[in-house]
């Protein structure tokens, strides 16, 4: 599904800013132009660091708002507008949502165990569970879908939809993809991903069998 809302590279980078900082900072959100521009280049929690002007951001930001992803505040006591993400409105996104993709357009292709790990300090997800429940939210909106893992791992990777092609799929050797995650880390997200399909097929065979107007036997020992 081809969403209606595309972002290139920058007003991406600078979404999952606004978002991230709404999250982690919101003593220090929304944002200038220039707290714009030192997230967007900040060198932890992105990949790839970029290095945007002031100028760049300032127009991404523009680029934005005419996309109703963003728009621009002036809040009390201050004399520079400032600018907040309208995720929620726009994308029908809650903040735990929110988090995880933001986490995708900052970092690009994650497993489920890293998307946990890092989307962590927006958002506390309690389990692999949880996060796989958003997950599979956001693949029904989407908004994200389930790639191939990389080379080396066997754990299954999401990307995000609202940039395509932002970030490369295969990683090289020595890349940042599934070096934090630990094998049993990988392996418990696989049990989960598949524990979320099995539930999902069972629903479709569930109504699939009361329009045909047989009753689904369900034996399992759920």
């Amino acid at each position: 599904m081809q969403l209606e809302i595309q972002l290139d590279p920058v007003e991406a980078r600078l979404f999952g800013v606004l978002v991230e900082k709404a999250l982690t900072t919101p003593d220090q959100y929304p944002l200038s132009v220039h707290a714009a521009t030192v997230g967007a280049n900040q060198k932890s929690n992105r990949d790839p660091v970029l290095s945007l002007g002031e100028d760049d951001v300032e127009a991404g930001l523009q680029r934005l708002e005419k996309k109703y992803m963003a728009r621009r505040v002036f809040p009390a006591n201050s004399r520079i507008e400032k600018f907040c993400h309208n995720g929620k409105d726009a994308l029908g996104v809650d903040a735990p949502g929110l988090a995880v993709l933001a986490e995708l357009l900052m970092r690009g292709p994650q497993t489920p165990g890293e998307l946990r790990s890092r989307a962590n300090r927006m958002v506390t997800f309690e389990s692999l569970d949880a996060i796989m429940s958003v997950i599979a939210s956001l693949a029904d909106r989407g908004l994200v879908r389930r790639v191939a893992p990389a080379p080396g791992s066997r754990a299954e990777r999401y990307v995000q939809l609202v940039s395509p092609d932002l970030h490369p799929l295969e990683v090289a050797a020595g890349g940042y993809a599934g070096a934090a995650v630990a094998p049993s880390a990988d392996l418990e997200a696989r049990v989960v991903a598949l524990e979320h399909e099995v539930r999902r097929l069972r629903g479709r065979l569930t109504l699939l069998a009361e329009r045909a107007g047989y009753p689904f036997d369900d034996d399992s020992d759920d």
